[in-house]
């Protein structure tokens, strides 16, 4: 669509402001960009000049209309035609706030963020279905990525690091959905956490020093509550000198030893082919001669590969879990090992994690959205077949006696 400036009767002042439904602004985005893709030497390569030619073209368009609008609302327009032609539409200003850690679309008018780890409607909408559809496959492209009635789910990971897992109709009933877990490039720290109340000084120095030592460490924890940042937090101290192999669904782990090997699973091509599981990472990382292997989260049948190198030598090794407790992660090991269609009997399973495991830490997000460490457990052993358990930390508890913590277990023989 092509259209000439042409001056309306009246000053601005007397004219009205432009409508703010989807349909002008859909009919606005479209005009623009078609002018631009037809003539690309309005946009040249001095990004304000740009903003400028763009703006003017807005001012244009809504005086060929009868409209006036305000230089804040010219700005806003242009920056979104800007967006749609070289960003990711409506999204651009989320995905650079960097006190956005989550970006939720639930359809075009419903978009949520995570601030602060709790969730608030966020100011900007799509236009329609077919807008949110747009944005995601220009994120999806370079990718090699495709989201359509064939394929209507995808999880991928963006070149800066962030998460991206987007479900269409007819799977989704109110329109495409879209949820973004942003990458933080300047990784939290220990000190972060004490500063933030999620940990106490004593607790963190503790931690660390077991990581030091060499402990093989489980996070639990529900879904957003910290489990990755403290499992990135804790690497920090592993020793320069060892050898850590990652394993990851997406890669987010920030370590920052120079010895570090990071894998990362593949989904299924389209035809269904060329899946690497994290099982299959795992067994292929005992062969690359790991001191450490780090399990970026454990959520199927590679939890018993992961045990078992934990005890065989691979000491240190650490792993996150979701569940809601402490205890309750036990459970879900126990289930994932059956998972992998190992025929031992229950009371084998829990000597192997029994065996494996020397602490817990449980991490909760409370209703204000403040995430912190729950608990500490340590694996005492086990005792007429089941995983017993001695608490080093609870929140607003007094640590335990850690100068003195045996780390000897007492595990019953299994026939």
């Amino acid at each position: 669509m092509v259209f000439r400036p042409r001056r309306r009767e009246g000053s601005a002042a007397e004219r009205a402001p432009p409508p703010d439904d989807a349909e002008f602004i859909g009919q606005l985005h479209r005009a623009l960009i078609d002018r631009l893709e037809d003539d690309q030497a309005l946009l040249g390569d001095d990004p304000t000049l740009m903003r400028r030619r763009v703006e003017t073209m807005v001012e244009e368009y809504l005086d060929l209309r009868g409209y006036a609008a305000p230089p804040a609302r010219v700005a806003s327009l242009a920056g979104e035609v800007i967006n749609e032609l070289h960003g990711y539409g409506p999204l651009e200003p989320l995905l650079a706030d960097d006190d956005i850690t989550d970006i939720l679309v639930n359809g075009p008018r419903r978009v949520f963020i995570e601030r602060g780890g709790r969730l608030e409607r966020a100011e900007v909408r799509f236009l329609n279905d077919a807008h949110v559809l747009r944005v995601v496959r220009r994120m999806l492209s370079p990718l090699g990525r495709r989201l359509d009635e064939a394929s209507p789910m995808v999880d991928a990971r963006l070149p800066d690091g962030s998460r991206v897992n987007a479900i269409i109709p007819p799977l989704a009933l109110d329109g495409p959905c879209v949820s973004i877990r942003k990458f933080r490039e300047d990784a939290l720290t220990a000190e972060d956490l004490i500063a933030f109340d999620s940990a106490p000084a004593e607790l963190m120095a503790v931690l660390q020093r077991a990581v030091v030592e060499r402990r093989n460490i489980l996070i639990s924890g529900g879904t957003g509550t910290g489990k990755t940042t403290l499992l990135n937090v804790l690497s920090a101290a592993i020793p320069e000198a060892e050898r850590v192999v990652t394993i990851e669904d997406s890669a987010e782990l920030q370590l920052g030893s120079q010895h570090v090997v990071r894998l990362e699973t593949r989904a299924p091509n389209t035809e269904g082919e060329g899946e690497v599981t994290a099982r299959q990472l795992v067994k292929n990382s005992l062969r690359m001669r790991p001191d450490r292997i780090i399990l970026g989260e454990s959520r199927g049948d590679e939890v018993l590969d992961m045990l078992q190198a934990m005890n065989t030598g691979h000491m240190g090794s650490m792993s996150t879990v979701h569940a809601n407790s402490a205890r309750d992660s036990l459970v879900r090991l126990q289930m994932m090992v059956r998972l992998s269609s190992f025929q031992g009997t229950d009371a084998l399973v829990n000597q192997i994690i029994a065996t494996a495991l020397d602490m817990i830490i449980q991490v909760d997000r409370d209703a204000s959205g403040h995430r912190h460490v729950g608990e500490v457990l340590r694996v005492t052993g086990l005792r007429r077949g089941a995983i017993t358990l001695a608490p080093l930390y609870r929140r607003h508890e007094a640590l335990a006696d850690v100068e003195s913590i045996d780390w000897s277990k007492s595990v019953e023989e299994i026939s």
